[in-house]
């Protein structure tokens, strides 16, 4: 199986990678997302650490069951050869009805196939009002005109 776009990385097919990431998560479904990894994916995710597709798997589904109406942009901070970095921003809501954004950083590495053997992200969340949010898409895909993380000068 192969994941398009493949390294090495130029700057349009960085910018086409990172999207076709925020598309797959704003899906919220886990099993298609997991997929973009390989079987022996390496993930440090705050402090959970993750070691396989399936434990990817699992833990988007755990992450998706906790954060309801959960909307992300990422946008590329740099590449080089296999590897991308981003900077992201996503809202969600939890069961109590809280609202959060969540902010942070990842280094991606890309097998030759172009899936994902390694995250590392770091993040860092915030209660907000649910008039503070920015991110006011029908769920799934974020819309091309709708604004993105420099844009809300995030």
């Amino acid at each position: 199986m192969s994941r398009p776009p493949l390294p090495p990385f130029n700057e349009q097919s960085a910018i086409e990678k990172v999207r076709l990431a925020e598309d797959g998560w704003n899906s919220r479904d886990a099993v298609k997302v997991a997929l973009a990894y390989t079987i022996d994916t390496r993930w440090r995710n705050r402090v959970e650490f993750v070691s396989s597709r399936a434990e990817a798997e699992a833990f988007l589904t755990r992450k998706w069951n906790r954060e309801l109406d959960y909307r992300l942009i990422k946008e590329l901070w740099a590449f080089t050869g296999n590897r991308i970095a981003v900077r992201y921003a996503y809202e969600y809501r939890d069961d109590s009805g809280q609202w959060f954004r969540a902010y942070g950083n990842e280094n991606w590495e890309f097998a030759e196939d172009g899936l994902m053997r390694a995250r590392h992200a770091s993040i860092n969340e915030q209660p907000i009002s649910e008039a503070e949010r920015k991110f006011h898409w029908p769920l799934g895909r974020r819309p091309d005109d709708h604004p993105g993380l420099s844009d809300f000068g995030f």
